[in-house]
């Protein structure tokens, strides 16, 4: 099993009325595999803009580390706190005021180990998300001596794209972007564009533009992975030793995650009609990074509809290879993998195996 180096951009706290990929939970849940999932190791983490100011969601990222047990070294850089060009979207909020509604466990903001997850500046202030990234990926690429690194998005690219475009010397250090964002033929921002990419349409462009490898984990693949009754069941009671007796009580952790879970299931099934329970649309990239024989894929060419009045933000794929396109990853070329199914029974078997992981090292199961 071949280790993969990671650094993971992440939004973990949306709550706006009308975003399907609201509240962040599935972020956590994102930040819980890239922990624990055992070829994968963690660089860092940056956050970027959601539909409330940039500081919480470096805090909740933040407290998700520390409440999941990552090594103390797994720092979290704050990112752009707006779109590179449109404006910052607000809707109406009903989630929670910190984007984390519902979910009991996790520790507060104030913490020690919370703040201390944050690198400190020369000037005193946290160090944001472009310094941190291009500092712990040209240390770990060692100008090709060391290894490569991926980059996860499970939020707008914003920060993606100012790093691609600062910072080309280091293209070559990347093995890969894996995104959450977009879909083939359909949306859930609007009639046509999926939350992550219509926020900021250019960065996304910009991104898929880089000549480097990508991969899409579109709407249609993350619809398919439902965290249904049985499994929010499952994550309860999978909690015996091998070959002994069943717990008797649910650990502090399991709690977390089933409140997580539990309140973004009921927010799906008021406001979207989800009767069977919430997509868990981020977790699906680090899987995706650790374990891709459970996806189908096909290489595609993907553009971003920049200026359409009713398509702004549209994922145009392009699966009838009508433009003309050279082998490259770049703006010339079949710039992306888009993947079309997850084994699904598959996926949910290795969050459990990563929650079990975690029920082992997390503090929270040792707070009184």
């Amino acid at each position: 099993m071949v280790e993969r180096y990671v650094w993971l951009d992440v939004d973990p706290v949306r709550h706006e009325y009308r975003c399907p990929k609201s509240l962040g939970h599935d972020d956590a849940l994102a930040i819980l595999l890239a922990v624990h999932e055992p070829n994968v190791k963690l660089l860092g983490v940056s956050t970027t803009h959601g539909n409330a100011p940039g500081h919480l969601t470096a805090i909740n990222a933040a407290r998700c580390l520390y409440a999941f047990g990552a090594p103390s070294n797994v720092h979290v850089y704050p990112g752009a706190s707006k779109p590179l060009i449109l404006p910052t979207r607000h809707d109406p909020e009903i989630h929670g005021p910190d984007g984390l509604g519902g979910v009991e466990g996790l520790p507060d903001a104030s913490h020690p180990q919370v703040q201390a997850r944050f690198s400190i500046a020369d000037s005193g202030a946290p160090m944001r998300a472009i310094e941190g990234m291009s500092s712990i990926i040209r240390d770990t690429w060692k100008n090709g001596t060391g290894r490569q690194v991926t980059i996860i998005s499970t939020g707008p690219m914003t920060n993606i794209a100012l790093f691609v475009s600062v910072h080309p010397d280091l293209l070559e250090a990347i093995d890969e972007l894996v995104f959450m964002g977009g879909a083939v033929g359909t949306g859930n921002r609007s009639a046509a564009a999926e939350y992550n990419i219509i926020v900021d349409p250019h960065a996304a462009q910009i991104s898929l533009n880089a000549p480097i490898r990508k991969v899409m984990i579109p709407l249609n693949v993350t619809h398919t992975a439902i965290a249904t009754a049985a499994f929010r069941s499952q994550l309860i009671t999978s909690q015996s030793l091998p070959n002994g007796p069943p717990a008797l009580k649910v650990s502090k952790l399991r709690h977390l995650l089933s409140t997580l879970i539990g309140f973004f299931a009921d927010a799906y099934k008021s406001t979207f009609g989800f009767n069977d329970g919430p997509p868990v649309h981020d977790a699906l990239t680090i899987a995706y990074v650790s374990h891709p024989e459970l996806f189908k894929s096909t290489r595609y060419r993907v553009d971003v509809e920049l200026s359409g009045t009713f398509t702004l933000g549209e994922t145009v794929v392009d699966i009838w290879n009508y433009r003309s396109c050279d082998d490259s990853w770049g703006s010339q070329g079949k710039n992306c993998i888009v993947t079309q199914e997850v084994d699904v029974p598959g996926f949910f078997e290795m969050l459990l195996d990563c929650v079990a992981s975690c029920d082992k090292l997390s503090p929270v199961n040792s707070t009184q």
